[in-house]
């Protein structure tokens, strides 16, 4: 059957591909160059704070990169992709000693605009020029520290002729996380120069659109990566601070999405201070990230028990995160791993439980496996994926690596009693395909942590003899897992006094080698699964997972 929407954004990428072929010529030419001047601004309202771009930063990586270079040479060498991003981002400014390096400084920034001033295709990247301005701003009191009257003016000038090019072209960018930082740029201007407060106008005016499209009602991101809610709320915190700093009035909306985003990165917090592994997530220490939001008078003082459709069941020194969500909508989708009631569980900050994380900053293949539903914690029915992703080059060229396919979560339930919390969730990804729904049931008790499984498959068509399934628990790097002489058994090490141990009786368990992706890094582990076949009928597989003293 033809998949009109597949054909309708095959069409659309092709358009958008050539459009912005055509756009990339034009953009190069003298007179697209002096288009982007206007009027220079006479001085800067105000210095912003540069410890605000804190976030922002890989502290290890740009102090080593940035120490190799002299300022005559700064930018003859040749770098890498990665290297050349973070140097002409220019956030290594804030890293830099500001009381004896101006002079270095100025020459740097100086040699840039005259090599760099005129669009140049990766230079002029949104993203890293939106980083650029703003380090250049939150840093311009080095940058301007010698009394320099053309110098500032060149500077000026170049800075404005940057912004014009974001907001000339915010409409045709795609990605919600590039346009953010973008609107973060736009708005500095328009509050550092009076000359160009309508940027801040327009910057606010666009701010709200992405708000209004982005988020949930809880205020967490549509395409349900909380990695995602992290740099939303970085940018979000930045430019409510410059609000404050610049004495003007911080729109209501934009307190309202920073309490709530604040209120799902504490749903999601544990001991470990990492995210859970769902939906394009990679693992971040976030302990900086938390002192600076405490510094800034930021509190964590609420909790959801469902927040971007991930439960949260959490006592002294368990957690659990239980994934009773469905594909987010195409356009959110590019990021998301097919892995419907997949779970993860900690005890204290050990992770024993855990999705394999998502290959995106390894390779592109890394990030192809780390989207199938063999790389979560959960069922796969005969080694098929719930989702199909986008084959053609062109859509996931235009708008990244996007479902083309999707299914249903339903019958969510949660309920308490005294001694546990039970989760169910069931979706529909297998029916057409294999005629089966899988319904899972996760059973919490609160006094000890212990959980119990059940894995139904639900049989709704006769449309084989029989399907096989797996479902995989992936076991965190460095736990060792050894299996019970009786076979029913695993016992997992966690430490040299501390151990677990996963049960399934009548079932065929085994232990497996396996990948984990989500440090950024390929690294060996262990993966526990039970093999079965359906026999043309319903299957209830039961496991659980306890303290083994």
């Amino acid at each position: 059957m033809l998949d009109l929407k597949s054909v309708y954004f095959y069409f659309l990428s092709i358009k958008k591909i050539i459009v912005k072929s055509i756009r990339e010529i034009f953009f190069s030419t003298q007179l697209y160059n002096k288009f982007l001047i206007s009027e220079n601004p006479s001085k800067l309202f105000f210095y912003p704070n540069p410890y605000l771009l804190s976030p922002l930063l890989n502290h290890k990586d740009l102090l080593l990169k940035i120490s190799k270079f002299e300022a005559n040479y700064f930018w003859k060498e040749t770098k890498n992709n990665n290297e050349k991003k973070n140097l002409h981002s220019f956030l290594w400014l804030n890293l830099i000693d500001r009381k004896n390096e101006k002079e270095t400084i100025k020459k740097i920034v100086s040699d840039w605009i005259k090599k760099y001033g005129n669009y140049q295709k990766d230079i002029w990247n949104e993203n890293v020029l939106s980083k650029r301005t703003i380090a250049w701003v939150s840093n311009a009191d080095i940058i301007l520290s010698k009394q320099d009257d053309k110098f500032q003016k060149i500077f000026f000038s170049s800075l404005i002729k940057q912004i014009n090019f974001l907001k000339k072209n915010l409409r045709i960018i795609s990605y919600e996380t590039t346009k953010i930082s973008c609107l973060a740029a736009i708005v500095l201007s328009g509050l550092v120069f009076k000359e160009y407060f309508s940027n801040y106008n327009f910057g606010l005016k666009e701010l709200k659109k992405i708000i209004n499209n982005s988020f949930d009602k809880n205020g967490f991101p549509k395409n349900r990566n909380s990695e995602n809610l992290i740099l939303f709320l970085q940018y979000f915190v930045l430019i409510k601070e410059w609000i404050k700093n610049a004495q003007e009035i911080v729109p209501d909306y934009l307190n309202e999405i920073i309490e709530k985003n604040l209120i799902c990165l504490n749903s999601l917090r544990n001991e470990s201070n990492k995210l859970p592994l769902f939906n394009g997530v990679t693992e971040k220490n976030l302990d900086e990230f938390f002192q600076y939001l405490e510094k800034l008078n930021y509190r964590f003082d609420k909790k959801l028990e469902l927040v971007g459709k991930i439960q949260v069941i959490k006592n002294k020194k368990n957690i659990l995160y239980f994934d009773s969500g469905e594909p987010p909508i195409q356009q959110f989708s590019r990021d998301y791993q097919s892995g419907p009631l997949s779970f993860e569980y900690l005890n204290e900050s050990n992770k024993i439980i855990t999705n394999c994380g998502y290959g995106r900053k390894i390779s592109k293949k890394t990030q192809l496996i780390s989207k199938f539903t063999s790389a979560q914690s959960t069922l796969c029915m005969n080694d098929t994926s719930v989702v199909k992703f986008q084959k053609s080059d062109f859509i996931n060229k235009t708008y990244g690596p996007t479902i083309s396919s999707s299914f249903k979560v339903f019958d969510t339930d949660r309920t308490e009693s005294k001694t546990d919390i039970r989760i169910t969730a069931t979706h529909n990804a297998y029916l057409d395909k294999f005629g089966y729904l899988h319904k899972r049931l996760i059973k919490f008790f609160k006094k000890n942590g212990d959980i119990i499984g059940t894995d139904t498959l639900i049989k709704k068509k006769n449309i084989s003899n029989g399907s096989n399934y797996s479902i995989r628990f992936h076991i965190y790097p460095g736990i060792n897992a050894v299996q019970t002489v009786s076979g029913k058994s695993i016992l997992l090490q966690i430490s040299k006094n501390k151990s677990w141990i996963f049960l399934s009786n009548d079932q065929d368990l085994q232990i497996e080698k396996g990948l984990f992706l989500g440090s950024n890094k390929v690294l060996n582990n262990q993966c526990i699964v039970i093999y079965g076949n359906t026999k043309n009928e319903d299957a209830d597989i039961k496991w659980e997972l306890k303290r083994s003293n």
